[in-house]
Order: C-alpha cells, then structure tokens, then sequence
C-alpha cells in the first residue's frame, strides 16, 4: 500500500489504491484520476493553481482578508494582531508558502500565507 496517495473524495477513506491511470476507493467504490486528486489545482479553469484562505474560499486578486490568528513580525514589538483586515490583496508564487502580496496598515509591503486569513 502506497501511503503517498490521497484520500477518497467521496467518503474520505485512507485504503485508495491505484488501478492503472485512475485511484479507487475500496471502501465506497468511488473512482478519480490521479491529477483530479492533487490539492491546490482546479481542472476546471486548465489546471490553474487555485489559492484558497484558511476556511476553503477561493481568494483573488484585489479581495480584502483579515488576518485569523495573530502573527510575529520580525523587527516588530507587537505583531499583526487577529482581526487585522488587509485590502487589495495581490496573488503570487511566493517563497514558503507566502503566496499573498499586500500592504498593512502600519508595517507596509509583505507577503503572507493564505492559511493565516479569511476572506472578507
């Protein structure tokens, strides 16, 4: 058993296994391609990586968030405090997983990881 897989979509079974091009589910029968499986991409719109925030939106360019949890700035004595919102957000590929570009108020330009927010 191959422990690389994922989950069914369907029931959420851990025992998938791989039957030629497509995964299958043994516990409800469910079967799905194995590109369909992987987290982060929607087939729908060409394989395009979707970003989603910390409860499942899908985020866009020029949204507004707020931040969910508060977060440690370096060079900072206080952090972004949980309720911060942050307008006219810019999605990009950033650098371990920062894959927010924006401004907040009071610290300036940073890059933010979407499981920290949530849409607005």
């Amino acid at each position: 058993m191959n422990e690389n897989l994922p989950p069914c979509p369907e029931c959420s079974g851990v025992y998938t296994y791989e039957m030629g091009s497509l995964l299958v589910c043994p516990e409800c029968g469910h079967e799905w391609s194995a590109s369909a499986g992987e987290a982060g991409t929607d087939d729908a719109a060409g394989g395009e990586k979707v970003i989603r925030d910390a409860v499942g939106n899908v985020l866009a360019d020029g949204d507004t968030v707020t931040v969910v949890k508060t977060l440690k700035v370096k060079g900072s004595p206080s952090g972004i405090k949980a309720g911060t919102k942050v307008r006219n957000i810019r999605l990009v590929d950033g650098v371990d997983g920062h894959d927010i570009d924006c401004k907040v108020d009071g610290f300036g330009p940073m890059q933010l990881k979407s499981s920290v927010v949530k849409k607005a």
